[in-house]
């Protein structure tokens, strides 16, 4: 089976390159197609999906992810194609983190903290560049599974291609295991590798 080795590659040019592919061959030919970060997984996948492709991704070793398409009949006639559609909006550094650890902004009042903390999290999208993470722990783990504005906001920087990381210790510590709505469980070499590697960690604590 052929595997597109699109790591390293600035978005849109993997979703060109899988584009390219589809063209050159014949109609239900399954492929891979590897890519090393958040933005072109979800890109690839959206654009297989939007050529009528069958889309399964695997990923294979940290931040690196294989995506197997499995095209239809005429598969290129499904939906127009748009390049601009795929561009990918984070900086190119991908070195800003942001930690939120608790269920609150400040101290004080606790209700106060959690309207405060949901729009500092709608708020993250407003200001460049996008983090490459976000990483919930502790009281944090709940923006990922109480609806809210902040899951809601979390789930629309998931789209964008930032990285959501929550907890596996927290979740199951509040029984939140089930209730996840956004982002990957991550352990803690997860948390302290990328906090570790980011130019800038930022909290609002």
């Amino acid at each position: 089976m052929k595997t597109l080795d699109c790591r390293g590659l600035n978005c849109p040019e993997p979703v060109l390159r899988t584009k390219s592919f589809l063209e050159e061959k014949a109609a239900g030919v399954a492929f891979e197609v590897l890519v090393d970060n958040e933005a072109s997984r979800e890109n690839v996948k959206r654009f297989g999906r939007s050529q009528g492709c069958e889309v399964r991704v695997t990923e294979v070793e940290f931040g690196c992810f294989l995506l197997l398409l499995q095209p239809g009949e005429n598969t290129l006639s499904k939906e127009e194609f748009r390049s601009e559609v795929y561009g990918c909006e984070l900086s190119s550094s991908r070195n800003l983190v942001y930690v939120i650890s608790a269920d609150s902004m400040g101290r004080g009042s606790d209700e106060l903290g959690w309207a405060l903390l949901q729009t500092y999290v709608t708020t993250i999208s407003e200001i460049s560049p996008l983090p490459s993470h976000v990483i919930l722990y502790n009281g944090g783990v709940k923006l990922a599974a109480v609806e809210s504005k902040g899951l809601e906001a979390l789930q629309k920087l998931e789209q964008r291609g930032v990285t959501v990381w929550a907890c596996g210790t927290c979740l199951e510590f509040f029984k939140l295991e089930e209730d996840r709505k956004v982002g990957t469980i991550a352990n803690m070499f997860d948390i302290m590798s990328t906090m570790a590697n980011a130019e800038k960690v930022i909290s609002p604590l």
